[in-house]
């Protein structure tokens, strides 16, 4: 009996082995937000939806776990622009598979990316040759929609959704892209020196009108200076013709006056330029003199004139 019990209780834990492995492996769990494709004898059978479900063992197999979370692909892409500048386009294209397409989105495409990428190269490579360098640049967001449209046309059979896709950059060769740096220093360098010359010539001219106006304000300085010496001289003689005094006394008394006043400023500033006068007793009479002759002369060459 205890031969026979062993081998009894032996049996029952086989099976009872065999029946929870059995079990276990008919359970199918299911993560969120993506779906599993279940194969029955080699056909597809059905799509495991997230959460539990049950599977016969053996018969149904699971061959596949598909994310139906948006995903991302980048692509570097060579192509030439209108121009014949070789330029990489990089590409970023966001992409999800149809929840209601998901048998097609596995058994029409065996790599989904590779054929995403060369719908990319086609779409990329019909719409850059068309654009001069500069246009792809200025371009870049018409381009993405090109390639967006393009995409969603080729996926759209097989359950594929293109979310959005982005030209991230357009980088040229690096030959292409030292010559363009050199265009535009070259440029921002003609433009500063215009606006260094331009500055340079509104100080001239500022400059020049500052000595203009200086130099007319000294004028009319000593015009007014001139008239109030003239002025001067006209109201000393009257007062001193009103005294008794004669004409040659006047202008002995005014050139002394004028006299002694140039020999106070001569003392006053001992680094000034000087000129050497006559000093002696009868300086002031060669003086009158000379003036006298030189009116007189003045008077006689306008008169014959």
């Amino acid at each position: 009996m205890d031969a026979l019990g062993e081998l009894l209780l032996a049996a029952f834990v086989f099976f009872a082995i065999v029946t929870v492995s059995i079990i276990y492996a008919g359970i199918v769990i299911t993560s969120q937000q993506t779906v599993k494709i279940v194969e029955r004898l080699g056909k597809f059978h059905r799509i495991a939806q997230p959460g539990f479900s049950l599977r016969i063992p053996v018969f149904d197999r699971v061959v596949a776990t598909l994310e139906l979370r948006v995903q991302s692909l980048d692509a570097n892409l060579e192509t030439k622009s209108r121009d014949n500048v070789f330029v990489t386009a990089m590409v970023s294209t966001q992409y999800r598979i149809d929840p209601t397409q998901t048998a097609q989105a596995y058994y029409e495409l065996s790599d989904p990316e590779r054929q995403i990428q060369a719908y990319i190269a086609d779409a990329i490579r019909s719409a850059i040759p068309q654009m001069d360098l500069d246009e792809a640049f200025e371009k870049k967001d018409e381009v993405a929609r090109r390639v967006q449209k393009s995409l969603a046309e080729g996926m759209k059979g097989f359950g594929i959704i293109i979310v959005n896709t982005l030209i991230t950059g357009i980088d040229p060769a690096r030959d292409v892209k030292d010559a363009m740096n050199n265009i535009n220093a070259a440029q921002r360098q003609r433009i500063a020196a215009q606006e260094i010359a331009e500055a340079d010539r509104i100080k001239v001219v500022t400059r020049a009108q500052g000595e203009a106006e200086r130099q007319k304000l000294e004028g009319m300085g000593i015009a007014d200076q001139r008239q109030a010496i003239v002025d001067g001289l006209a109201a000393s003689f009257k007062q001193l013709e009103e005294h008794g005094m004669d004409e040659s006394e006047v202008l002995n008394l005014l050139m002394l006056n004028q006299y002694m006043d140039t020999l106070q400023r001569l003392g006053e500033h001992g680094k000034s330029s000087t000129i050497m006068l006559n000093g002696g007793p009868g300086a002031m009479n060669d003086l009158r003199q000379s003036v006298m002759e030189a009116i007189v002369g003045s008077s006689v060459h306008t008169q014959n004139t």
